[in-house]
C-alpha cells in the first residue's frame, strides 16, 4: 500500500487493519490516515444473533451501510428495516440508529464514515479490552461521547 495518499494504492481481499469489537469483526480498508481526511471505509462481519450496535446518534460524522452479504437489520427512528446483499442505508449525523443479525447466516457489510475518524473509538474499545479493562456500558458511553456518539 502507497504511504503517500496522494498515491493510487490497492488494498487486498484480506488486508487492512483487523479490529474486533463487541464480536463483530471490523477490518478498515480505507482509514482518515490513507484518505487525507476524506472518509474511512470498513468491511464489518456480524455472526448470527449479534447485535452490531445498539440504537446510537453520532453527531460529528455520517454513517453509510452497504450490505454484501447476509441480512442486516438496521433501527432508525422510523423502527426496523431488514436489509439484504445489494441494499444500502445512510445515516446523516444526527440521526438515530443501529444494526443488528437476526438472521440465520453471518452479515458481511461494508460501512462508510465521512468525515473519518471513527475508526480511532474501536481502537479504543480493543485497547480496554486488551488492557483488561471490563466493557462496561459506562466505558463505552465515555468512550463514545469522545467522538461525538451518544448511546439510546
Amino acid at each position: 500500500m502507497a504511504k503517500d495518499s496522494a498515491d493510487a494504492f490497492i488494498v487486498r481481499s484480506a488486508e487492512g487493519e483487523a479490529i474486533p469489537a463487541a464480536g463483530v469483526d471490523h477490518l478498515f480498508k480505507l482509514t482518515a490516515g490513507q484518505t487525507s481526511g476524506g472518509l474511512s471505509l470498513e468491511r464489518f462481519l456480524v455472526p448470527p444473533g449479534v447485535v452490531g450496535a445498539r440504537p446510537h446518534v453520532h453527531r460529528a460524522h455520517d454513517e453509510t451501510f452497504f450490505v454484501l452479504a447476509g441480512r442486516l437489520t438496521v433501527t432508525t427512528e422510523h423502527g426496523d428495516v431488514v436489509l439484504y446483499a445489494g441494499d444500502l442505508a445512510h445515516a446523516p449525523r444526527g440521526s438515530l440508529h443501529g444494526f443488528r443479525n437476526a438472521g440465520p447466516d453471518p452479515v458481511q457489510a461494508l460501512c462508510i464514515y465521512n468525515p473519518p475518524g471513527y475508526e480511532q473509538y474501536f481502537r479504543d474499545v480493543h485497547a480496554a479490552v486488551e488492557a483488561g479493562q471490563d466493557v462496561t456500558a459506562e466505558l463505552l458511553a465515555d468512550l463514545r461521547g469522545r467522538y461525538s456518539t451518544e448511546s439510546f
